[in-house]
């Protein structure tokens, strides 16, 4: 499938550490001619951390989409009956974000523009960063793997040894799964080997 003017939804939340990989992929997305929507979590715009200051991380997203991101709530609400995008991807997808997607809260602009985004039917794809997802939140990943329209990137356990609960998507199978995903499937494997890349 040709990504050439498909519009994508880039919607980034806090796991701050995969940062750079996803914003390696959204420069191959665009490399590829994808139109990129950048979209904020309240935590991703706001917090400093050990990975970078947050407005540097925004003003990266903008050059890389050429388009401010979307970081309010009221901005992107219109996700929903203006029906522009083809697909959004949360890239990444913190535990806390997928908690309240799997319950169908909306109190940031990612998951206002997800839960407007779904309501079209298109789809949804999902790069799971979560230190608990094999703990408190695998039962909101069951959740979410078993929504209509909502698609995961491969993942496997980040760090067995020391975070034995943790797991986390592989950036080298973003693009393949979005393509997937755009035809409404799901990539597969879907769980690969740890350390695989």
């Amino acid at each position: 499938m040709d990504l050439k003017g498909k519009k994508i939804g880039v919607a980034l939340t806090g796991s701050f550490c995969t940062f750079e990989k996803i914003f390696k992929e959204m420069e191959k997305l665009a490399q590829l001619g994808a139109d990129i929507y950048p979209l904020f979590s309240n935590a991703s715009q706001s917090i400093e951390n050990r990975f970078g200051k947050p407005e540097e991380f925004m003003e990266r997203a903008a050059k890389i989409a050429g388009r401010e991101p979307i970081c309010s709530i009221e901005a992107a609400e219109p996700i929903g009956p203006k029906g522009y995008l083809d697909i959004m991807a949360i890239l990444p997808c913190t535990g806390n974000t997928a908690a309240k997607l799997a319950n169908g809260i909306t109190d940031t602009p990612v998951l206002m523009g997800a839960k407007a985004h779904l309501r079209n039917n298109k789809p949804l794809l999902i790069f799971i960063s979560t230190n608990d997802g094999l703990g408190m939140n695998m039962k909101n990943i069951g959740l979410l793997l078993n929504t209509k329209n909502i698609y995961f990137v491969p993942f496997s356990q980040d760090n067995p040894e020391k975070k034995p609960n943790s797991l986390v998507a592989h950036a080298d199978r973003l693009i393949p799964a979005l393509m997937q995903a755009l035809d409404h499937k799901q990539i597969q494997p879907l769980l690969v080997d740890y350390g695989e890349t």
